[in-house]
């Protein structure tokens, strides 16, 4: 078993809970949420982000708009639908069940 390995897929499977987050506070730029994401340790290639905006996209959790950029070609600026709201919503009621169910279990000492 690989440790390396073991933990990047504990990222993985928070990453799009995380996304959903960063962008529920507003309008956000994707190249905002990666320097976010990898500050948090949460991710750090980039190729992992744009598929998954894209897949969020089209399941419509996520939409964006084109903005003109001072400097240089137009930026996409994503935001939350309201079915991306909803989903959140069951995502954070799911992660506290997460955190409360691994606390229980992390919690308990080694029997001597």
């Amino acid at each position: 078993m690989n440790l390396e390995n073991t933990q990047v897929q504990m990222r993985k499977g928070i990453l799009e809970y995380c996304i959903l987050h960063i962008i529920s506070r507003g309008e956000v730029y994707a190249s905002d949420m990666l320097e976010e994401l990898t500050t948090a340790k949460i991710m750090v290639v980039e190729g992992t982000l744009y598929p998954l905006l894209t897949r969020l996209r089209k399941s419509g959790l996520v939409e964006y708009k084109w903005v003109e950029s001072n400097s240089g070609p137009p930026r996409k600026y994503y935001t939350l639908t309201d079915k991306g709201n909803g989903f959140l919503n069951s995502l954070d009621s799911t992660w506290k069940d997460l955190v409360k169910s691994t606390k229980l279990i992390t919690s308990k000492k080694v029997k001597s």
